[in-house]
């Protein structure tokens, strides 16, 4: 089936991801408060030692008492004690305050993804989603745990440091002051230029991340149809797009740092002259003058670690600006109208494209499943079936007709007893890193240990779950004990058993088994579902037989329906599947994986010859 190009998941603007910073800061406002406070505090001790040394000077000009430099050295002790006590509460509620905001902007990130019809993610795709709760979060969480400590303090310090300059003179605190346009100037020539630089690469690292994500989880097409050399291309030419903008962002920002440099030099210069003249008019001492030249030479630091890491800054802020993107989509929770009399899955006449202008993936289709009852959909690949599954489940609207559960829309369900009322499981199965009894729990949080110990007897998967090192407690995932495919779906199904949904929708939830195994997964599939509405997207056609209907699809229309006996007797296109899935010797053979889609490929092909 083709498809446009894939568009992009939005990206908020600068303003509206400043909103919800704005708005995650307050929810700690006696932590932004002490925050604040210990950084000032740290900025000002932090000066005591430079005023100190203008006290020296001023001392030794006039010839004071040695019990005065005494005690010029005992401040210059205890300021030093203060800045380093205040410099590490301030850079540790900083990280504090940065790791709350992360961690909020993680959770509602995931939380909004979760919550996303599953239409949109496909859209856009994997490759960009996943740059964003990954590559995203953590370029924002080295900013926040690296950078913008040390920019924090970099500005308050900045602020401090010039108010002191006033204190001394106001006319000191004006030549320092001289030095800010050429800053500011350096400033609007290069965030111009580097912004949509940045975010342009964020959006190049999406667009590599999602050439590799696409031939990962295709890898077995690409296999089969030679494309190694291709998916390599591909993701080379992405790869070079992001280190060409990466090398263009650091060209900008080698030509604002000599920009930066020029104005620490005017701004020395001018301190000078305004220092040279005030002291032969008499106006401030010579301390006065080093006090303010000493000031204003420490703020070259701050004022180059600003600038600096206004590079990781903008980086950070692009990601900032996507992920917002993400948390601020809408997404729409119908509320419960009607309530089902019983599960009874029906779908009436339903037409569905994936374009607006393309061609019809499904043709009115319409089904109905009595409550209780199994029906199996087989098809070629491309025939619509897991579009019907997925329309059925909720997960996509038709274009035209309509799903009912029970006689009552799913539109009228609402959200919430969608989710309760339905399951879909499909052949991609994820376990989450952590405990085998969390990931079990995700369907069911309030499950007693026994209770997952009779889910997994269900799906017959307690025998190798008690063979586990550590048995629910097992940490599963992809760095720790790793579950075959056949296991994982079999977890899957267990959940199901937990949800206890009325519908299940199983969209080849067993294709990923192998044949080996596909008889135990067929089994543990028969079971979780048993006494359930099921809808059952076919890889093998036992599991067709299994069912209590039948339906063929075609080019997006069911071509034949009715129970397995029935069509055998018809002598139709599943007739002629099952004979050409049959082995030589008369039995159903198990081994032969992938016969079922070339086998009804070349039914369908058969029937259309007919035509």
């Amino acid at each position: 089936m083709s498809r446009t190009s894939s568009p992009t998941l939005p990206v908020a603007t600068r303003s509206a991801s400043s909103r919800w910073l704005v708005t995650t800061l307050r929810r700690s406002p006696a932590l932004v408060a002490l925050t604040l406070l210990a950084g000032l505090l740290a900025a000002a001790s932090s000066l005591v030692p430079l005023y100190a040394l203008g006290w020296l000077v001023d001392a030794v000009v006039d010839d004071r008492p040695r019990s005065t430099i005494v005690a010029i050295g005992v401040v210059l002790v205890v300021a030093a004690v203060l800045t380093g006590v205040f410099s590490g509460v301030s850079t540790y509620l900083i990280g504090r305050l940065g790791e709350t905001v992360v961690t909020s902007l993680r959770e509602d990130a995931v939380h909004r993804v979760l919550e996303l019809p599953p239409r949109v993610i496909e859209d856009a795709g994997r490759g960009d989603l996943l740059s964003r709760v990954g590559d995203d979060i953590a370029r924002i969480t080295r900013a926040t745990g690296e950078v913008i400590p040390a920019v924090i303090n970099a500005v308050l310090l900045i602020i401090v440091s010039l108010g002191s300059m006033f204190g001394l003179d106001y006319r000191l605190g004006l030549a320092g002051l001289l030095a800010l346009p050429l800053y500011v100037n350096a400033l609007r020539w290069y965030l111009p230029r580097s912004g949509p630089v940045y975010a342009e690469e964020r959006v190049a690292a999406g667009a590599r991340t999602e050439a590799l994500a696409s031939s990962m989880y295709g890898v077995r097409t690409v296999h089969a149809y030679r494309m190694e050399s291709d998916k390599v291309d591909d993701i080379r030419a992405e790869s070079e797009r992001v280190k060409a903008l990466a090398i263009g962002v650091f060209r900008i920002l080698m030509r604002f740092i000599g920009r930066e440099n020029l104005a620490e030099f005017c701004g020395m210069a001018m301190l000078f002259v305004t220092g040279f003249w005030l002291y032969n008019s008499d106006a401030v001492s010579l301390g006065q003058v080093t006090a303010a030249v000493l000031v204003f030479h420490s703020l070259f630091n701050p004022f180059g670690r600003v600038l600096f890491l206004f590079d990781t800054l903008q980086s950070a802020g692009a990601s900032l600006n996507r992920l917002v993107g993400v948390v601020a989509l809408p997404v729409v929770h119908r509320p419960a109208r009607a309530e089902p009399h019983d599960a009874t899955l029906t779908l009436d006449d339903v037409r569905f494209a994936y374009d607006d202008d393309g061609a019809a993936v499904l043709k009115d289709v319409s089904l109905e499943i009595p409550a209780g009852t199994r029906l199996a959909l087989v098809g070629a690949s491309g025939a619509g079936k897991s579009t019907a599954a997925l329309i059925a489940a909720g997960a996509l609207e038709p274009a035209a007709g309509s799903v009912r559960i029970g006689g009552v829309p799913l539109a009228d369900i609402g959200t919430e007893g969608l989710r309760s009322t339905v399951a879909l499981i499909s052949q991609e199965v994820h376990v989450t890193a952590g405990p085998l009894a969390d990931d079990l729990r995700l369907a069911a949080p309030e499950a007693s240990e026994a209770e997952l110990w009779d889910a997994l007897d269900t799906v017959h998967a307690a025998s190798w779950v008690r063979a586990l090192p550590s048995g629910l407690d097992t940490e599963v995932g992809e760095h720790d004990h790793h579950l075959t495919a056949a296991q994982q779906q079999q977890i899957a199904l267990a959940r199901l058993v937990l949800a206890d949904p009325a519908v299940a929708i199983l969209d080849e939830a067993t294709a990923e088994a192998g044949s080996a195994a596909a008889a135990t997964l067929e089994q543990a599939a028969l079971a979780a579902t048993a006494g359930r509405t099921a809808l059952v997207v076919a890889h093998r056609l036992p599991q067709a037989a299994a069912a209590d209907v039948v339906a063929v699809m075609q080019d997006g229309e069911v071509t034949e329906i009715g129970p397995h006996d029935h069509l055998l007797r018809a002598g139709g296109t599943y007739a002629r599947l099952w004979e050409s899935w049959r082995g030589d010797n008369g039995s159903v053979t198990d081994g032969s994986q992938g016969r079922l889609v070339s086998a009804l490929s070349s039914s369908m092909k058969y029937r259309q010859t007919e035509r």
